[in-house]
C-alpha cells in the first residue's frame, strides 16, 4: 500500500535541484566574465623589449665588415740571395728602430765589394798612367810646335831680305820663290801641330772621361753592394712591432722574397669588405661609423681597391681617433658607410619589429595595459635608429620585439 511522501523529504530534495541548478548558473556565468581574458592573446612585459620615441640624429648606413690593422706596415724584403744564419727576433716582440732581426749569410756581397775594390784601384791606376803618357805626347808636340814657330820666324826673316835684295837686283827670282815656298811650308806644318796639339787634347780628355766613366760605373757597383750589404743586417727602419718573420733557420731566401713584417702600432686604420652590390654608392671621402664592442669611432673612407673579389668590394678607412687605446691589431668591427643623416628628427631604436626601410609598417604602441597596432612611416634606416615620419608621437612607448605572431590582432594585452 502506497504511503504519502515525507514532507520534509521532498523540501530536502527540493533543496538539493535547486543547488545544482544554481552550481550550474555560476559557474556558466564565471566562464563569460573570466574565459575573454583567457582566451585573448597577451604578451609579457618582462619578456619582450620596448623603445620610447625620442629626438635626435639618425643616419642612414650600410653595413660592411671590417678589421684594425696598422695604419703603418713596413714589409722588409731579402735585398740579396741568402741563407737565414739566425734568428734573433721572434713575432710579437717589440723593436727599437736599429736592432736587427735576423742574421743574414753575407758572404757573396762581401766578395762582390772586394772584388769591385780591387777593379777600382786598377782602373785608378790605369788612369794615372794614361794621363801621364798623354800629357807627355802633349809636351812634345808643343816643343815640336814652339821650335816650327822659330824656324818660321827664321824663314820669314830670310825671305824679307832676298825680298830687298830682289828689288835691288842682287838675286834671281827662283831664289825668291824657293824662300817664299820655304815660309808657306813652315806655316803649314805649324798649324799642322797645333791641329795636332788640339787633337791631342781632345783624346786625352774623351779617354780621361771614360775612365772616369768606368770608375763611376764601378763606384756606383760598389755603393749598391755596400747597400745591400747595410740592408742584409735587416735591421728595424722604426719603432714598432715584429708581426711576421721567417721562420725556419737555414732557409735559403731569393732577392726580393719577403722575410719579416714590422707594423707601428701606435695608430690604426679599418680594412672594410662590403657585397659589391653597394659598390657604386661608395665615395672617397664618404663619413663611416665604426663600432666595436666597447666603443663607436668616426672615420672616413680613404680608398677603394679597383678589383671585385668573389662579389666583395674592399676599401680602406682613416679613423679620427687612430689612435685610441681599445684598438688591437686583427680586431674585428663593424663598419657602417653613412649615405645620408639627419638632425633633430623622431627616431625609435633599431629591432626586429621592422622588416625592412623605407616605408609604411605596423608596430605596436603600448597604451597603459594594451599593446595598440599602429601604422608608422618610417623615412631613414641606420644601423641604431630608424627615422620616424608619422604614426609616432615624442615618448610612445613602442614593443621592439619580433611581433610576428601578433600581426593579425588589432590589440594585445600587455601582462
Amino acid at each position: 500500500m502506497d504511503r504519502p511522501i515525507d514532507a520534509g523529504f521532498q523540501k530536502r530534495q527540493r533543496v538539493k535541484r535547486i543547488g545544482k541548478v544554481g552550481i550550474v548558473l555560476m559557474v556558466v556565468g564565471a566562464m563569460f566574465i573570466w574565459l575573454p581574458g583567457w582566451i585573448a592573446p597577451s604578451v609579457a612585459r618582462h619578456r619582450m623589449q620596448t623603445g620610447r620615441v625620442e629626438t635626435g640624429r639618425v643616419e642612414a648606413t650600410i653595413t660592411a665588415s671590417g678589421t684594425v690593422v696598422p695604419e703603418f706596415e713596413h714589409v722588409m724584403s731579402c735585398p740579396i740571395r741568402s741563407r737565414v744564419l739566425r734568428i734573433l727576433k721572434h713575432p710579437g716582440e717589440k723593436l727599437v728602430k736599429g736592432e736587427a732581426i735576423l742574421d743574414l749569410d753575407r758572404n757573396e756581397p762581401m766578395l762582390m765589394l772586394k772584388k769591385l775594390d780591387e777593379e777600382l784601384a786598377l782602373k785608378g791606376n790605369a788612369q794615372a798612367r794614361l794621363k801621364i803618357e798623354l800629357e807627355r805626347n802633349l809636351n812634345d808636340l808643343e816643343s815640336q810646335w814652339q821650335v816650327k814657330k822659330l824656324e818660321l820666324r827664321y824663314l820669314e826673316a830670310e825671305s824679307g831680305k832676298h825680298l830687298k835684295m830682289f828689288e835691288r837686283g842682287l838675286i834671281a827670282k827662283d831664289v825668291l820663290s824657293q824662300s817664299q815656298l820655304g815660309v808657306e811650308k813652315a806655316k803649314i806644318e805649324v798649324q799642322r801641330l797645333v791641329e795636332a796639339i788640339e787633337n791631342a787634347r781632345k783624346s786625352l780628355d774623351a779617354q780621361l772621361d771614360g775612365l772616369a766613366l768606368e770608375i763611376k760605373i764601378l763606384k756606383n757597383q760598389r755603393m749598391d753592394v755596400q747597400r745591400q750589404l747595410a740592408l742584409a743586417e735587416t735591421r728595424a727602419d722604426r719603432d714598432g712591432v715584429l708581426t711576421w718573420v721567417i721562420p725556419d733557420e737555414g732557409a735559403a731566401v731569393g732577392q726580393g722574397e719577403v722575410i719579416a713584417r714590422i707594423a707601428d702600432l701606435s695608430s690604426f686604420r679599418v680594412e672594410a669588405r662590403i657585397s659589391d652590390v653597394h659598390a657604386s654608392r661608395l665615395s672617397v671621402g664618404m663619413p663611416v661609423k665604426v663600432q666595436t664592442r666597447d666603443h663607436d669611432l668616426r672615420g672616413t673612407v680613404s680608398g677603394i681597391l679597383p678589383t671585385v673579389e668573389d662579389g666583395i668590394v674592399t676599401f680602406l678607412a682613416t679613423l679620427e681617433e687612430k689612435s685610441n687605446p681599445l684598438l688591437r691589431s686583427n680586431l674585428r668591427v663593424d663598419v657602417y658607410p653613412v649615405l645620408d643623416a639627419r638632425n633633430d628628427v623622431l627616431r625609435i631604436q633599431r629591432g626586429p619589429f621592422i622588416n625592412g626601410g623605407t616605408g609604411v609598417h605596423n608596430v605596436f604602441v603600448i597604451r597603459g595595459d594594451v599593446a595598440v597596432k599602429t601604422p608608422v612611416q618610417i623615412g631613414l634606416s641606420g644601423y641604431a635608429f630608424f627615422e620616424v615620419l608619422a604614426g609616432l608621437d615624442e615618448g610612445d612607448e613602442v614593443i621592439l620585439s619580433d611581433m610576428t605572431d601578433y600581426h593579425h590582432m588589432q590589440e594585445v594585452q600587455v601582462k
